[in-house]
């Protein structure tokens, strides 16, 4: 079988090096890809929102399966589009993908089917968005309703630093048409998790928990990034926590969307915030995580493809998922002045040197070629990836490895993991 994967970032590559282990796969390209991906797999020029040059390429190439990895795409209507040819591809259609796509509608989603989340207020307009900040009078969230990178979200503990978010989305017009309307969240305190399931609309099949770190700098200080490392698995998702996140969350989330006649067959990725042993809701994706998806395909012994064909056939509920009991930790390394303007084009030294810690890989994010070089292309740049019989074991070997990398102006957290220590 030949398989197309389409986006360019570090998730990418994950993916990329995990279909890779499938006797299924003959062949793998990545449209557009990047320098790591080049090296496992046929990296093709077309952009990840190009829908029609990407379905074309599927079709004059005879791909069998097509596995979607950014969420643009998906809300863009890619699967509908490849369907709509016979096409087989993994992901949502675009109805589903509106629960990415829009924070209105997630919102509106979990209320109506009573899934644990924050109160929240929506607004087109910022006069009015500033008068509930101060009626509110307590710490808020103010989100872009669109898709923003992972970087249209503002937690504010005071009145001044919401309005000020909802100066930069609704007047400002930052974040362009994907803060056109805002959402208003409460606060919710206590430690974040990643629950990534696969789904066929009928059964759910939770992969291992894991835990991102999204601030820019240790200790969770600076502001929101893509994603700036994370582990699998995560101590504060235990066994009664995942089992009220599957009955209060996951299943409560499927009935919703069969009511509303949404035919549903991807990733569900539920991002938590856990505070006595009760998750609740802080926002869907629907693909999954990036740097999440690392560690957690790092531990995957299971088949990815047979996982992805056995959604789209509707036969989940055969599915037995096997996974590395050894936890997995992704320290991603970034482009000076990321998550705000950074130069691109360093090169960068010392991979061969990493590559030879064992149980480590770096997968790249924002890489490419360049006069038989690979040089920074982007915000965040690698994933140096490692298991370990522990997780302080995992977290030495990926920090020994990064230490080995280096270009002009790279920055990483130095505080990985460290919430799992002692747990």
């Amino acid at each position: 079988m030949k398989v197309l994967v389409v986006g360019s970032g570090g998730r990418e590559h994950a993916l990329v090096w995990k279909i890779a282990q499938s006797p299924k796969v003959t062949k793998i390209y990545c449209a557009p890809g990047n320098a790591g991906i080049a090296g496992c797999a046929t990296c093709v020029d077309i952009a990840a929102d190009d829908i029609d040059g990407l379905k074309k390429f599927a079709v004059d190439n005879e791909i069998g399966l097509t596995v979607v990895g950014p969420e643009l795409p998906l809300t863009l209507g890619i699967v509908d589009s490849f369907e709509k040819d016979g096409l087989r591809i993994f992901g949502p259609n675009a109805a589903a993908a509106r629960l990415e796509g829009s924070k209105k509608f997630a919102k509106e989603i979990m209320r109506e089917a009573g899934i644990p989340t924050a109160d929240f207020a929506v607004f087109t307009a910022a006069e009015e968005a500033k008068k509930y900040i101060h009626e509110k009078n307590q710490p808020l969230v103010v989100k872009a309703d669109g898709l923003a990178a992972g970087k249209g979200v503002f937690p504010c503990r005071t009145a001044a630093e919401a309005a000020a978010a909802v100066d930069r989305i609704l007047t400002k017009k930052e974040f362009g048409d994907a803060g056109t309307v805002i959402v208003l969240e409460d606060f919710l305190e206590g430690e974040e998790a990643s629950f990534i399931c696969f789904t066929d609309g009928a059964t759910i099949v939770p992969l291992p928990s894991s835990q991102d770190h999204k601030r820019i700098f240790d200790n969770d200080a600076g502001p929101n990034t893509g994603g700036m490392g994370a582990y699998s698995p995560a101590p504060v998702v235990t066994p009664q926590v995942h089992e009220r996140t599957m009955e209060t969350i996951m299943k409560p989330l499927m009935l919703a969307f069969a009511a509303q006649g949404i035919p549903f067959k991807g990733i569900v990725y539920a991002g938590l915030m856990i505070k006595d042993g009760m998750p609740r809701v802080l926002e869907f994706n629907m693909r999954m995580g990036d740097p999440e998806t690392q560690p957690i395909l790092f531990r995957l012994k299971s088949d990815l493809v047979e996982l992805m064909e056995a959604a789209i056939d509707g036969r989940l509920a055969q599915i037995d998922v096997q996974c590395d009991p050894r936890p997995a930790v992704c320290v991603v390394m970034a482009a000076g002045g990321y998550p705000d303007a950074y130069a691109k084009g360093y090169p960068i030294r010392g991979l061969e040197d990493a590559a030879s810690v064992p149980d480590t890989f770096v997968f790249h994010a924002g890489t490419a070629l360049k006069n038989g070089g690979i040089v920074t292309s982007g915000g965040r740049v690698l994933g140096v990836t490692a298991r370990g019989a522990t997780i302080q074991d995992a977290v030495a070997a990926a920090y020994r490895a990064a230490g080995r990398i280096g270009w002009e102006g790279v920055q990483y957290r130095k505080d990985i993991a460290r919430k799992a220590f002692g747990r």
